[in-house]
């Protein structure tokens, strides 16, 4: 049974922990969030009794773990995520990677010269609907898929400790922590774009709203993603598939969520596979679903019960979701097709 130190316990590190709870292959040991008395009171919330300590070296020295499951601000998941490697833990980390491809590579090349197991927390190829998707694709059921297009819109967030997410020098902005979800997923199922053209909004967040064309030979895909909403607008996820011989459409806020039309013109709920993980009671967030971040971190713990490395949000995979992100900016700033190396 790995032991998991939770390394930053707010909104993220709370659904982590919810999670780590559900999975019999696993046991959070320690939290590390240098607001102790915080921490203490929303573990208290959940009624656990978990370890708090100030800083990742005072928990190192004391508690013996296995896992580091990183849930920081953007800006230092890089430290982290080496001192992590360095001390030779699998280390399992929030998206997206880093705010930098420089860095993205640097961790990728740490990663895998240490030898240790890592996973980013890139949850929608974990998705179920999403997941649903990616079969009925590969099933050809209703032929080839000629058009993809995504969607990911959030009210202005306002739950980050300290209000982070909203200083785009610590998060990236909506395009680099929301956006990059559908820019990640694009590459999951169709691989690298040869090109990304790009136009948003920019504002004190950084780039509030992104709306980008991945140029593929062979299929029309795009994707919009955006926090400029008024804050009590909501959250919402969708996509909109179409394929020779019908179409498949998911709204996180619709019941169902995801349906299937056909080429006849019937149109019925697609069926999809969903973990029994419930939903989060933290009520902080734009998503209270368990479901995707169940899936991811129940691989993650079976890759290392198994000993075999993570296949699907390597940190190799997650470096290059970046590197697209932030072609996806230049793009936008520069009012150009950005080609990808």
């Amino acid at each position: 049974m790995p032991n998991v130190a939770i390394v930053g316990f707010g909104f993220m590190g709370a659904m982590h922990l919810q999670v780590y709870a559900q999975i019999k292959g696993s046991k959070v040991v320690a939290v590390v969030d240098n607001q102790l008395a915080k921490a203490k009171r929303d573990l208290a919330k959940l009624q656990l009794k978990i370890p708090v300590f100030a800083s990742l070296e005072e928990m190192l020295a004391v508690c013996a773990v296995d896992i580091i499951d990183i849930c920081l601000p953007t800006k230092l998941h890089t430290p982290f995520f080496l001192k992590a490697i360095a001390a030779g833990k699998h280390v399992f980390c929030e998206k997206p990677l880093a705010l930098t491809a420089a860095d993205g590579r640097r961790i990728a090349a740490a990663a895998k010269k240490s030898g240790v197991y890592v996973q980013i927390g890139q949850c929608i190829r974990f998705w179920p609907e999403y997941q649903a998707l990616e079969a009925f694709v590969k099933s050809r059921k209703a032929g080839k898929l000629l058009s993809l297009s995504l969607q990911r819109r959030a009210g202005r967030p306002g739950y980050s400790v300290g209000d982070w997410l909203n200083d785009g020098t610590l998060s990236g902005g909506a395009a680099l922590d929301l956006h990059i979800h559908d820019t990640d997923y694009v590459h999951h199922l169709l691989g690298k774009p040869a090109a990304v053209t790009s136009a948003g909004t920019r504002d004190k967040t950084g780039w509030s709203h992104i709306f980008t064309t991945y140029h593929f030979p062979a299929v029309a895909v795009t994707a919009e993603g955006g926090w400029n909403y008024p804050g009590k607008w909501g959250f919402q996820m969708a996509f909109q598939a179409v394929f020779e011989r019908g179409a498949v459409e998911f709204d996180s806020g619709g019941s169902p969520t995801l349906w299937l039309t056909l080429a006849n013109g019937k149109k019925e709920p697609m069926p999809f596979t969903a973990p029994a993980a419930g939903e989060s009671t933290t009520g902080a967030g734009n998503l209270s679903s368990l479901g995707g971040y169940y899936n991811e971190i129940a691989t993650f713990i079976n890759c290392i019960e198994r000993r075999s490395a993570p296949k699907i949000a390597t940190v190799s995979q997650a470096a290059d979701s970046l590197a697209t992100t932030l072609a996806e900016i230049q793009s936008a700033a520069t009012g150009r097709t950005v080609k990808l190396k």
